[in-house]
């Protein structure tokens, strides 16, 4: 089979010039992949190729986020640096989606919560445990990781957790951690380190709003299910 290459094609038919004649937007997203990994394979050309590696991640940007840089070597033609700029390009994403975040925002409801924390705790093949420290008006003064584990869990030291936030001299906290499986339902780990938290918090008066528990889309919140105590 003859390979006809992207440089055959029309001129405004190519990724990189369709993008500066027609703009962005008007290039789809196997020519905006193609554009990242610069060629293709002796058999397809970088569209093409492109387009292989979208329909493997049902051409879900979520799902190909969470390919591994060794996950997209698999794919014929994609060598360590075509893979690397694609990770690479989706973690510049991820990040620029955090600066869409106002400066000092109010958390007022476990859906603030959701959406401040949802760009560090999704995309993830691993456990994270995170945590917002915030102030008496409810404003964030930081959010941290905690911890990071496997697939299956990951530790939360109550003592990192509130010596962070006395050094913050924070007012309240709202816990957070994902579950790779997708599984929002919390385990009883989950309910006993809560408890012991909140427990705690309320010697030192200092208040746990929230437990959040992540998939990519959607949340379980333990003040909402009254989970709280």
């Amino acid at each position: 089979m003859q390979l006809t290459t992207i440089k055959c094609w029309a001129e405004e038919d190519r990724p990189r010039e369709k993008l500066l004649l027609k703009g962005r937007a008007a290039l789809t997203d196997a020519e905006l992949l193609a554009i990242i990994i610069g060629s293709g394979s002796k058999d397809l050309t970088a569209v093409q190729l492109s387009r292989e590696i979208l329909g493997v991640a049902k051409n879900s940007y979520s799902k190909l986020a969470k390919m591994s840089v060794a996950d997209l070597m698999q794919f014929k033609g994609i060598g360590e640096a075509k893979a690397i700029a694609i990770y690479a390009a989706m973690e510049i994403a991820r990040r620029r989606s955090k600066d869409v975040r106002q400066d000092a925002p109010r958390i007022k409801s476990s859906s603030d919560a959701f959406k401040y924390l949802r760009s560090d705790l999704t995309d993830l093949e691993h456990e994270e445990f995170h945590a917002l420290f915030l102030n008496r008006s409810n404003e964030v003064l930081a959010s941290e990781l905690i911890s990071k584990g496997g697939m299956s869990g990951t530790v939360a030291d109550g003592k990192i957790i509130f010596h962070r936030a006395l050094q913050l001299k924070c007012s309240a906290m709202i816990l957070a951690h994902n579950h790779p499986s997708g599984q929002l339902k919390p385990s009883e780990s989950d309910l006993q380190l809560t408890k012991s938290l909140v427990a705690f918090g309320k010697h030192i008066d200092l208040q746990i709003l929230d437990h959040l528990i992540f998939s990519d889309n959607n949340y379980f919140s333990f003040a909402d299910e009254g989970l709280i105590p």
